[in-house]
C-alpha cells in the first residue's frame, strides 16, 4: 500500500513554523489527496473495485493535463474529453470518467476538509471543480450501447447452442483434447440464458448456489439459483437475489445436471466450490468468458455484434413474450427500475402481431355487441 501523509501532517508542512520537509512537496500532496480521498470513499461502505477504477480515472487525467489537482483548468478536461472522442470511446465510459473527476474535484474543495488552504499556502494555487454542466457528457437517453447489440431470436439461440453442442462430439471424435472444456462452456452459457445473467454473475456461481422450489418439486435442486455477485448501486457492495428457472426453459436442467454430477468433477476442483472450474482449479475469468462467447459466435456463423450481454436482453425480451409480468421480469434480472427491464426488450414481429390480433378480437366483438 502506498504511504501517504494525514491531512493534519501537511497542514502543520504548510504553516511557517513547519517541522516537516518535503522532499517533492508536489507529488507528496497529491499522493495524500488520493490516499485521503480513498478513506472517505471506504467510510461510505463503497466497494474496492469501485475506489480502485475511480483512482486510475484520476491518475491518468493527472497525467495527460501534466499537471496537479490545485493547475487543473476546465480546458484539460475539453481536451482530454476530445481525445476520448476521437478514439470513438462510448458516451457511457466518457460519462463515467466525468463522474469520478467530478466527484474528486468536490472533495478537495469541500470545506470540510482542508485542501484548498493547504494548496495556497505551499503552491499559491487552490483546486477547483473543472466539470461543469457545460463541458461534461450528460446522461439523456435510456440506452447508449450500439443500436446493432439486440436480443437473439429463438432461432439463432437454437442454432447456438446447437453448435456448442455438436463441438463437444466433434472434439470427442476426433479424440483431441478440450471436450470436458467445451461441455463446460456450453452449459456455461446456456445457464447464462437460462437465467439472464450478467457475466460477473455467471462466473460467481458456486455449488451451493443451485436450489429447490417447493412448487416443482420435481426439478429437485435445479429450480432456482441464487446470484450473489448482481451488479451493486453506487459503488455499493453486490446485490443479491434468486432467480426461478420458467417452465419454458426447464430443457436447461438435464444438461446442467450432467454437468453437476459428472462433468465437473473430471476437473478435478478439490476445494474450489466454483461452478466453472479451469484446469488450474481456478474460476473461469472474465475474459476467457468474452473470448469463448466470441469464438462459438464466430464459428456458428452468427452476427458479430452480438456479445456475451445479448444472451441477458434475449431472456428478458423472451421472458415477455412468454406472457410473464414485466414486475416478475425485472425482479428476475434484478433491476431497480422498470424503465431498464424496458430497454432490454425488443420484441419480435410475431409476439406484436400476436398482440394486435388480440386487440382486433376484442375490438370486433365490441363492434357485433
Amino acid at each position: 500500500m502506498q504511504h501517504f501523509l494525514g491531512v493534519t501532517q501537511l497542514r502543520r508542512a504548510a504553516g511557517s513554523d513547519s517541522d516537516l520537509e518535503l522532499l517533492h512537496p508536489e507529488e507528496a500532496v497529491f499522493e495524500s489527496m488520493l490516499g485521503s480521498w480513498t478513506q472517505q470513499q471506504q467510510s461510505r461502505g463503497l466497494a474496492e473495485d469501485t475506489i480502485k477504477g475511480r483512482l486510475g480515472i484520476v491518475r491518468r487525467f493527472c497525467d495527460y493535463a501534466g499537471s496537479y489537482p490545485w493547475q487543473w483548468q476546465a480546458s484539460d478536461l475539453d481536451e482530454y474529453s476530445g481525445m476520448f472522442r476521437s478514439k470513438g470511446r462510448a458516451v457511457s465510459t466518457i460519462r463515467h470518467m466525468h463522474n469520478a473527476l467530478s466527484l474528486f474535484c468536490d472533495y478537495l474543495i469541500s470545506p470540510d476538509y482542508d485542501w484548498v488552504e493547504i494548496c495556497e499556502a505551499r503552491f499559491g494555487d487552490t483546486p477547483s471543480q473543472i466539470c461543469l454542466r457545460w463541458n461534461t457528457t450528460r446522461h439523456v437517453q435510456d440506452y447508449e450501447g450500439h443500436p446493432s447489440r439486440r436480443a437473439l431470436t429463438l432461432e439463432e439461440l437454437q442454432n447456438f447452442f446447437d453448435y456448442a453442442d455438436a463441438r463437444v462430439e466433434s472434439i470427442l471424435t476426433s479424440g483431441r483434447k478440450g471436450a470436458l472444456a467445451a461441455f463446460r462452456d456450453a452449459q456455461m452459457f446456456k445457464t447464462a440464458y437460462a437465467f439472464g445473467l450478467r457475466r460477473s454473475e455467471l462466473r460467481g456461481i458456486d455449488l451451493a448456489d443451485l436450489h429447490f422450489n417447493a412448487k416443482v418439486p420435481q426439478w429437485g435442486k435445479y429450480a432456482a439459483l441464487s446470484v450473489r455477485f448482481a451488479k451493486s448501486s453506487r459503488g455499493g457492495t453486490p446485490k443479491r437475489r434468486t432467480v426461478l428457472l420458467v417452465p419454458e426453459l426447464a430443457w436447461w436442467i438435464d444438461g446442467m445436471r450432467q454437468w453437476v454430477e459428472e462433468g465437473r468433477d473430471l476437473f478435478a476442483p478439490a476445494e474450489l466450490a466454483a461452478m466453472w472450474p479451469t484446469e488450474r482449479r481456478s474460476r473461469v475469468s472474465r475474459e476467457y468468458l468474452d473470448r469463448r462467447f466470441a469464438a462459438l459466435r464466430r464459428e456458428s456463423g452468427m452476427d458479430p455484434a452480438l456479445t456475451l450481454h445479448c444472451l441477458r436482453h434475449s431472456y428478458v425480451t423472451h421472458l415477455i413474450e412468454y406472457g410473464y409480468a414485466d414486475r416478475f421480469v425485472q425482479e428476475q434480472v434484478g433491476h431497480m427500475h422498470a424503465s431498464t427491464t424496458s430497454i432490454y426488450t425488443s420484441v419480435s414481429g410475431d409476439f406484436k402481431n400476436r398482440i394486435l390480433a388480440d386487440a382486433l378480437r376484442r375490438f370486433n366483438t365490441l363492434e357485433v355487441s
